[in-house]
């Protein structure tokens, strides 16, 4: 099976290797179609929805998967959230990862316009993190990381084409 990811994301892209080890699983950087920092379920799943639709379509792929990751509220908490879509181009599937809820000081610079990412790089003083171990990561001292809440994401997405449970 041939799959399309719809990041240049190299953690996006093990996330799902991680979930199907036999595909053959491949980069492809498309656009999400929602804002660098999407904020709410919808707008998040919105794009997860348009990067798997959108690799699908950027070649001959059995499969198109999207993850977006975005924030929400939930009270006065603002969380870390991640969706993933997966279309085969008959249907699109959405599956949840893990929230984690954000630092006041994060929160913060969110709520004032600026992007996880770069706010994470800047209170750790590191660059790419979001390449790396990610928000999830550092905020749960490694029990968890951006690959792995990922790869629940996608398992989620993924479990209507490979159970015959739906």
């Amino acid at each position: 099976m041939r799959v399309a990811v719809g990041s240049g994301n190299p953690v996006k892209r093990d996330a799902v290797a991680g979930a199907l080890p036999d595909a053959t699983v491949e980069a492809v950087s498309v656009a999400s179609g929602v804002p660098e920092q999407p904020w709410g379920d919808d707008e998040t799943i919105r794009g997860a929805r348009n990067r798997a639709e959108r690799a699908l379509a950027a070649g001959d792929y059995d499969l198109g998967v999207g993850l977006e990751g975005g924030v929400a509220e939930r009270g006065s908490d603002l969380f870390l959230i991640m969706w993933a879509a997966a279309s085969d181009g008959q249907r699109t599937e959405i599956g949840g990862g893990p929230r984690l809820r954000l630092p006041d000081e994060v929160a913060a610079r969110l709520h004032s316009g600026d992007e996880l990412g770069p706010v994470m790089d800047d209170l750790l003083d590191t660059s790419g993190i979001a390449e790396n171990q990610g928000a999830a990561g550092v905020l749960t001292d490694g029990i968890t990381d951006r690959t792995e809440a990922l790869r629940t994401a996608v398992g989620g997405a993924l479990g209507p084409f490979v159970t015959d449970y739906y």
